[in-house]
């Protein structure tokens, strides 16, 4: 199976502008590809996950992966996929949000910087790169650009872009509608600079890279392509990759291995044989065998795709301490000694406490178990709750600080969320 045959098989494709071009290009390495990245967080989280899986594929392929850190479009923000414009940040959180991102995919995608200088290693075409389109946007002249560049775009055209006609409800900004040429002109320099003669992003960039495309071919004479990955839904469409707390992290201090692990523990039924095929890396045989899995062996391929997806993003070490943890946990094991530490722990101080004493419900919204008393009222009293292995039907229970000295409680709130939850 040729890599372009694997990521049809694996169902990553969505949308393309040459097939056959692409076909050529990534089957033989001969592709030099990038995807954007807005540093708009100090922290690539899952919804990053479809690209980095795909530059990685790529590169294992002899293809060379450009990164494209928006230094310069972050200023102003993509307004695909939102209703709201986004908030503007500055140089310096930009720069080090850069630093952050390169840190992680550099578990995915190899930039050959730990090479000895002059060595075929370094200079293989394959390697990787890391690129700021601040380095050309921020010093533009506003004349010579419209005159250059904002000539071959048609405001009509772009009008009908989905990415435009969702923020048209609300108002879209003359800052934001410059989005689609700024991208369109970062493939152009891409291209010009480094060679770089495909494109690869979500599928709600479609038509910023058409744009690119358009551009590169109207300015140079030249043909280049633009490919998009679909997006990771769920069974339900939702965009995977966020809990109640938000997004799920790539950075082990935002979303720990074990919270990361049990994310993908966690997912439906009916999408963990998709996850396991787009996201990870097992031989697409082994994954069709597991297609006509039922019942519990569901558990066995979420185990699977959560021990997969922890390794790539945390390291085997870690993945292993997080699934035994998590064996540990869901077979009613109360943590002691080694490897309390793998559980997510919530700390509570004097002010959380009432008169020396403070009720399960403000437990369970102290450690982030609920969002509110009345969630956790309705979580007691359905019996969803258990300290220390121990169901919890009173929601008048209280806990003196003394309890949670030490090693504390562990709280559990349905089957498969836990914390421990000490004193500071």
């Amino acid at each position: 199976m040729t890599v372009f045959e694997e990521l049809k098989a694996r169902g990553l494709l969505a949308q393309l502008t040459d097939e056959e071009e692409i076909r050529e290009l990534v089957d033989n390495g001969k592709a030099t590809f990038y995807i954007g990245f807005d540093p708009t967080a100090d922290s690539l989280h899952v919804g990053h996950f479809m690209a980095l899986c795909l530059m990685k594929r790529l590169q294992m392929a002899g293809n060379k992966p450009i990164a494209l850190i928006g230094g310069g479009t972050g200023m102003i923000g993509d307004p695909s996929g939102r209703s709201d414009l986004r908030t503007m940040m500055t140089k310096e959180t930009i720069a080090h949000n850069c630093e952050c991102f390169k840190k992680q995919m550099s578990r995915f995608i190899d930039f050959g910087e730990n090479q000895e200088a002059g060595s075929p290693e370094k200079e293989s075409h394959s390697k990787a790169l890391m690129v700021n389109n601040a380095d050309w946007l921020m010093d533009l002249n506003y004349i010579e650009f419209i005159r250059d560049i904002g000539v071959h775009f048609s405001v009509n055209r772009m009008l009908t872009a989905e990415c435009y006609k969702q923020r048209m409800e609300k108002g879209l900004s003359f800052l934001e509608f410059n989005y689609m040429i700024m991208q369109s002109y970062d493939f152009l320099k891409l291209y010009e600079n480094y060679g770089c003669n495909m494109q690869f992003g979500g599928d709600d960039q479609w038509s910023n890279m058409l744009g690119g495309t358009e551009l590169i071919r109207r300015k140079l004479g030249k043909d280049a392509y633009a490919m998009t990955i679909t997006l990771l839904l769920n069974s339900e469409g939702k965009k995977m990759g966020k809990t109640q707390k938000g997004a799920v992290w790539l950075d082990p201090n935002k979303t720990s291995p074990f919270e990361f692990y049990q994310y993908w523990r966690n997912v439906a039924d009916a999408d963990v044989l998709k996850c396991i095929r787009m996201l990870t890396f097992l031989p697409m045989e082994q994954i069709e065998e597991m297609d006509s899995w039922e019942g519990s062996q569901l558990n066995q391929a979420k185990e699977i795709l959560a021990f997969e997806l922890t390794k790539l993003v945390h390291g085997e070490a870690e993945a292993q301490a997080a699934q035994e943890s998590a064996r540990r946990i869901f077979s009613g094991h109360i943590f002691s000694g080694e490897g309390d530490a793998d559980m997510p722990t919530a700390t509570l101080t004097e002010t959380d406490f009432v008169d020396g004493v403070i009720d399960i419900l403000g437990i369970l919204v102290k450690s982030g178990l609920t969002t509110s008393r009345s969630e956790a009222r309705r979580a007691v009293e359905q019996g969803g709750v258990a300290v220390d292995n121990e169901k919890i039907s009173d929601i008048k229970t209280l806990y003196h600080p003394e309890q949670l000295t030490g090693k504390g409680i562990v709280v559990r709130r349905g089957k498969k969320n836990f914390k421990r939850v000490t004193m500071e």
